[in-house]
């Protein structure tokens, strides 16, 4: 995969001697506005990538989650847009694919189409275990091994932080013996960031997945600084807020301003705003159409806002 260099690169974020926290400093004063000469990436229209912190490794910004879209039947005649999808994604430039067992026949779609493409080898596959025990948590993820056809998980994460003692040792061991690349820890909501702030901490994760949207914004006030100050990556969930989003904007034209971080859909502004904050690493919007998904990959193009168009973009929604 070419690692691409974003407008962070430029300002010196991406330097080794420049810690994350010192990014969201420069971030605050507006250095990280993005422009087509500062970003080889903007300028050629190509997916931004971000470094994993732990191991520097380029992540393409935007990904794909499977919730729910993912979970059709064998002969179901979804299967055949996903697929469209799932080809479209890794064409792009895109890599990212978060699953879990609680999203239904999930695991073993995106597996299946995975496998009739031949993009193993170009997909970063991210799943979680979400059971009780050492021995079923064991057994539930070996089972995700064998419905994702693989066997190396790029990303294994801990489903709502259950028995998350139990399953973080498991995992350091798969980590140590090459099944996993990385562990990590999620929740779906505001009330788990105290916990995730605490955790994340530790510098035992290397990943954290977190509710963040444009009408969920706790995130920002500790949770996020945190991941900056320990080093750990950032996947953000539900970042259209289930959808509601884009009933508040329903009928209403994007500002013009938009086109100043090259935003051409409400998709777009919104994704564009969490990527805006550099503590972000990929976003994950779930869709099973492949127009919403090319739709969502260009919010990882271009320009991002910077801190006083966050701001706006903030003000102009509340407006609505």
């Amino acid at each position: 995969m070419m690692v691409r260099k974003d407008a962070r690169a430029a300002a010196g974020v991406d330097r080794p001697d420049l810690s994350r926290r010192r990014a969201l400093k420069l971030f605050a004063g507006g250095v990280l506005a993005m422009s087509p000469a500062a970003s080889p990436a903007a300028a050629s229209g190509g997916l931004l990538t971000r470094p994993i912190p732990r191991s520097g490794e380029a992540l393409p910004v935007v990904g794909l989650g499977t919730w729910q879209t993912f979970d059709v039947g064998p002969n179901a005649p979804e299967r055949a847009e996903l697929k469209e999808v799932l080809r479209r994604l890794v064409e792009c430039g895109a890599s990212v694919v978060d699953s879990s067992p609680m999203y239904g026949a999930a695991e073993r779609v995106v597996g299946d189409l995975a496998a009739d493409l031949g993009l193993h080898s170009k997909l970063f596959i991210a799943t979680k275990v979400w059971t009780s025990g050492r021995e079923a948590g064991i057994r539930q993820m070996e089972n995700s091994f064998r419905l994702l056809r693989t066997e190396r998980i790029d990303l294994m994460q801990i489903h709502n932080l259950l028995d998350l003692a139990t399953h973080t040792k498991t995992l350091h061991e798969w980590k140590k013996a090459g099944r996993i690349r990385y562990l990590g820890i999620t929740h779906y909501h505001e009330g788990a960031h105290r916990e995730l702030e605490r955790l994340v901490k530790t510098r035992e994760y290397d990943f954290v997945q977190l509710n963040y949207s444009m009408s969920e914004r706790e995130a920002e006030d500790r949770l996020l600084p945190a991941c900056a100050d320990s080093g750990t990556a950032v996947l953000v969930n539900r970042p259209f807020a289930h959808a509601s989003l884009f009933g508040r904007v329903k009928g209403k034209p994007l500002p013009p301003w938009a086109a100043e971080f090259d935003c051409t859909s409400w998709a777009q502004f919104f994704l564009k705003y969490l990527l805006g904050h550099p503590a972000v690493t990929c976003v994950i919007p779930g869709t099973r159409r492949t127009a919403h998904l090319e739709d969502n990959l260009k919010a990882g193009m271009g320009r991002l806002p910077d801190a006083a168009m966050r701001r706006r973009m903030v003000e102009h929604l509340e407006r609505l």
